[in-house]
């Protein structure tokens, strides 16, 4: 059974114009998925939807087999799945570090031994532990996110759903981010949803989600995605700077990294 699975899902604010619309996603424990779109596409909506923060209006959303419609499940879900924003400074409750971490734990009723346990773990999983006692204030907007996302992990969800979570952030921040989701992902198998506009970070994805008016336009490989140029022009989406390069350069469509552009320049460079 998949650990989330979203069936013909429908949901819409004002009860008319349909924001997410017949969108159907099933997820496995230990994925790596990334959904991008044009702005108003319903992402954000998803991110809601995914942890009971909206129900859906039609369709049914379930995780590890508790439906969002079931008003008893929401406890079990919002467990499960945890969300981090786009503003680290929405989602920061104390002045000190390891309390704001504690924030969540201490509201479930965990008891202190295990909070204590669960900060040491959050924080050493985003490579905050010398911040414990610091305060959130002080530090830089990608080790606030770090701080927002070692919240969330204190409720030691099985989902991490990241909306847009890097888009506040410069590339050294935004490298640090994701530099801790993939160790979190490959490691800890944290199931990752990240919803971002940034194709760099899309490319790390095991699978690809492309949203187009509330609907599944696109969804593959990162390769399957990023071949069909046309497409995702038509959708107002780019193509990753190293994948434009490698094309501009008739290196082919599948150079989706740095790493893997320098091979194929170098491989040019020697036929010259």
């Amino acid at each position: 059974m998949a650990l989330l699975s979203a069936e013909k899902v429908s949901f819409s604010y004002d009860k008319q114009k349909k924001v997410i619309n017949d969108f159907s996603l099933s997820v496995e424990k230990g994925e790596y998925i990334a959904i991008i779109g044009h702005n108003g596409s319903g992402k954000s909506t998803l991110a809601k939807l995914f942890n009971g923060l909206l129900k859906p209006d039609a369709g049914d959303l379930t995780v590890d087999g508790f439906s969002v419609h079931d008003k008893k499940s929401e406890f079990e879900i919002r467990k499960r799945v945890g969300v981090v924003f786009q503003n680290p400074d929405n989602q920061l409750v104390a002045s000190i570090v390891e309390d704001d971490v504690a924030f969540g734990p201490e509201n479930l009723g965990v008891n202190r031994k295990e909070i204590g346990e669960r900060i040491d773990f959050a924080l050493s999983s985003v490579g905050m532990q010398d911040f414990r006692h610091s305060s959130p204030t002080r530090l830089s907007g990608g080790q606030k996110q770090r701080i927002a996302i070692a919240g969330v992990l204190a409720l030691t969800p099985q989902i991490l759903v990241l909306d847009e979570s890097t888009a506040m952030l410069d590339p050294k921040g935004r490298a640090e981010v994701l530099s801790v989701v993939k160790k979190l992902n490959k490691e800890k198998e944290v199931t990752v949803i990240s919803i971002t506009h940034y194709m760099d970070e899309v490319v790390e994805a095991d699978r690809v989600v492309v949203l187009s008016d509330g609907k599944i336009a696109l969804s593959g490989t990162p390769e399957q995605i990023f071949k069909n140029q046309e497409v995702l022009n038509n959708l107002g989406l780019e193509l990753p700077l190293c994948t434009e390069i490698a094309q501009k350069l008739g290196l082919g469509d599948g150079v989706l990294t740095k790493e893997r552009l320098a091979e194929e320049l170098c491989k040019l460079t020697l036929k010259i």
